[in-house]
């Protein structure tokens, strides 16, 4: 609509006559866009971008759609017929105008309120929750739904939590029943010996693992995935993940790179690694501001063409690798005809084990000569078009905040030291450019570009800002990460929370708008309050604060019935339930120095994916701005000692590997 109308003379003069015509950034706003287009589907009953949306002076909408074209076609007005209607109506029916924008406004309130559940979350919620969305898996092609497929990372990353969970809370004996503790006047249970322990973790059936490795190996064989550059298109067109919609957003990202983390810390497959090393390597090349921020997208088009940059012919694909074309033609089933438009788009048709076989190779020779392939071709791709696709610069908050959880743990569990070394550094600088540049007098905001923030800021940009420095404090336990997260969180408190529980999307000093938005539903990004939940619930295990559990479980008790109707678009807030109902582990590492037995000891903690565990550490004593968690507890014998505890129960502190493995 950019190019045919609004740059059409003709329509521009009109608009410009007859309307107050405004264009907004749905990533800088999306408040305004979570209010129009929920009036656009109570209006339509459906929605989708571009979103045309036409209000009242108070802005209220009366008429919502979303694309229209220059001149009638598939059923649908030009936008022009739109405009001129709307226009007349307006002059011969305002009151009638007014008084639909009034219903609609109604609407949306009333659906505000409505927000509540009568169901508290359960185990036994989360188990059936796993067997519905294994049962609406596509074992087909991989992943759920139909084309247009998304990559749904965060039920992938929920598959993966339930396949590792804990197989009994401490204190829980041997068949699963709870013993009765005498209560204390803290209210807490007396501490638990480790004899009543059954080991934490087992695999909790083969069958939740299967479809999360399956969604995962589908999607990075190419298509969706960038083979040659890495990182994760926006979608996939097709049900094969072959032709992607080519755009690159950071947020995508983000989550993908965590959950082939996770696989990888679950299996130890090497291919899961390679995934995560080669998008987070594409993001620093990338997508990161000389000062350390994370930048928004990559377009799609080139050259204005979509997918222009990443297609190949057979042509190109000799000229670049000469020799070894025709094993990577055979690895990507690569032909002259191509499998879209004429041209290919990568995607692996031939497996390491099948691709050795027929070159008589090793498997290492194999993934060897595929990643000097991939070299090859990227030089070549990188000089196609002066600087590639064209890049959103505009640095959000939210956004980074999920790139720097994904920098910073991938930083403290990947066992390559120089790869580890050089996340570490990219999320410290990330972290001290968002804690220094995206303020305006003192608070946090949006957004930033070229030096100029936007005075606006959103419930996800404190949640995922805070999370994110939560696990940059346990990669590398500097406690202004900490402090600055339990500051960013008692702020987000004062200035969204509802009382009838969770948060409203905008603040409560914020500009005065139609509604005040809250959003629960996770979409390609996790809503505010899911991620505000997890946040409290993280912050609530290393202080022991109860005000910050009970702000989350009230939050989660808003969405229940929502995520047992429709566990995709809650998967999330599936994610924050499994911590809240699976007793996490708390675990205080203390020493004198950091020496070789203080690091294998933080090493046998780091070495497994343990999604509900936070961890600790500190030399002795902690300072002031420690966690709480690290306070009173003395060292084992002046050596480096570590607490496994839950709800600030502790088992004997160890100051063995191996012990410690045992506990955990």
């Amino acid at each position: 609509m950019a190019h045919e109308s609004f740059e059409d003379a003709e329509t521009a003069a009109f608009m410009n006559e007859h309307f107050i015509n405004i264009k907004v950034d749905r990533e800088e706003r999306p408040d305004l866009d979570a209010i129009y287009m929920g009036a656009t589907v109570a209006m339509t009953g459906s929605g989708g971008w571009p979103l045309s949306v036409f209000l009242t002076p108070d802005l209220k909408p009366f008429y919502t759609g979303t694309y229209f074209p220059p001149v009638p076609r598939h059923n649908l007005p030009s936008f022009m017929d739109v405009l001129t209607g709307i226009a007349r109506a307006w002059r011969e029916e305002q009151g009638e105008i007014i008084k639909v924008g009034g219903q609609v406004t109604q609407h949306l309130q009333q659906a505000m309120a409505s927000q509540k559940s009568d169901v508290s979350f359960n185990l036994e919620h989360l188990r059936m929750l796993v067997n519905k969305i294994i049962e609406s898996y596509d074992w087909g092609y991989g992943g759920w739904g139909t084309a247009p497929k998304f990559p749904q990372p965060m039920t992938i990353e929920f598959l993966l939590r339930r396949s590792v969970h804990p197989s009994t809370a401490l204190g829980l004996d041997t068949v699963g029943r709870t013993p009765t503790y005498p209560s204390t006047s803290s209210g807490h249970r007396p501490t638990t010996s480790s004899a009543h322990i059954v080991p934490a973790y087992f695999r909790e059936n083969d069958e939740t693992l299967k479809p999360a490795l399956h969604a995962l190996k589908s999607m990075a064989r190419g298509g969706m995935y960038d083979v040659v550059g890495g990182g994760f298109s926006r979608y996939s067109t097709d049900n094969f993940w072959r032709v992607p919609h080519f755009e690159k957003m950071l947020y995508d990202n983000a989550q993908l790179a965590l959950v082939y983390l996770h696989a990888w810390q679950i299996t130890k497959e090497p291919f899961y690694k390679q995934i995560v090393i080669e998008t987070l390597d594409f993001i620093g090349r990338e997508m990161t501001h000389p000062n350390g921020g994370f930048y928004s997208s990559l377009d799609a088009d080139s050259e204005g063409e979509e997918g222009k940059f990443y297609v190949w012919s057979l042509d190109e694909i000799r000229a670049a690798l000469k020799d070894d074309a025709e094993f990577f033609e055979a690895a990507y089933g690569i032909t002259l005809k191509g499998n879209w438009e004429g041209q290919t788009v990568l995607q692996r048709t031939l497996d390491d084990a099948p691709l050795a076989a027929r070159f008589k190779l090793d498997l290492e020779t194999v993934s060897v000569k595929l990643a000097d392939c991939h070299s090859r071709l990227l030089s070549v791709r990188a000089a196609r078009t002066p600087g590639g696709p064209g890049t959103d610069d505009k640095i959000l908050t939210a956004w980074n905040g999920l790139m720097l959880h994904a920098f910073a743990e991938s930083a403290r569990a990947l066992d390559n030291k120089g790869k580890a070394t050089s996340y570490l550094i990219v999320a410290t600088r990330n972290a001290e450019f968002l804690l220094t540049h995206l303020r305006y007098e003192g608070r946090l905001c949006r957004s930033w570009r070229d030096g100029q923030v936007t005075r606006e800021v959103f419930l996800e940009d404190y949640a995922a800002l805070v999370i994110g420095l939560l696990e940059l404090y346990q990669t590398d336990f500097n406690n202004k990460w900490f402090t600055s997260a339990r500051q960013l969180a008692d702020e987000m408190i004062a200035r969204f929370s509802d009382p009838s529980g969770g948060f409203f999307d905008t603040p409560n000093d914020g500009e005065r708008l139609l509604i005040r938005p809250k959003d629960i539903q996770d979409n390609a990004t996790p809503s505010g309050n899911a991620l505000a939940c997890e946040a409290l619930l993280k912050l609530a295990a290393l202080t022991g604060k109860g005000k910050y559990r009970d702000l989350a479980e009230k939050a989660l008790g808003i969405v229940t019935d929502f995520a047992l109707r429709y566990p995709t678009g809650f998967a999330r807030w599936l994610s924050a339930a499994d911590f809240a109902q699976n007793n996490e582990k708390q675990i205080a590492v203390l020493y004198e120095a950091m020496d070789e037995k203080a690091e294998a000891l933080i090493q046998v903690i780091r070495s497994e994916y343990r999604p509900n565990v936070v961890v600790a550490a500190s030399k002795v004593p902690p300072s002031d701005d420690a966690p709480e968690l690290l306070k009173g507890r003395p060292l084992v014998g002046n050596r480096a000692s570590v607490y496994v505890c839950e709800g600030f129960v502790c088992l004997q502190p160890t100051t063995d590997a191996d012990d410690l493995q045992k506990k955990l």
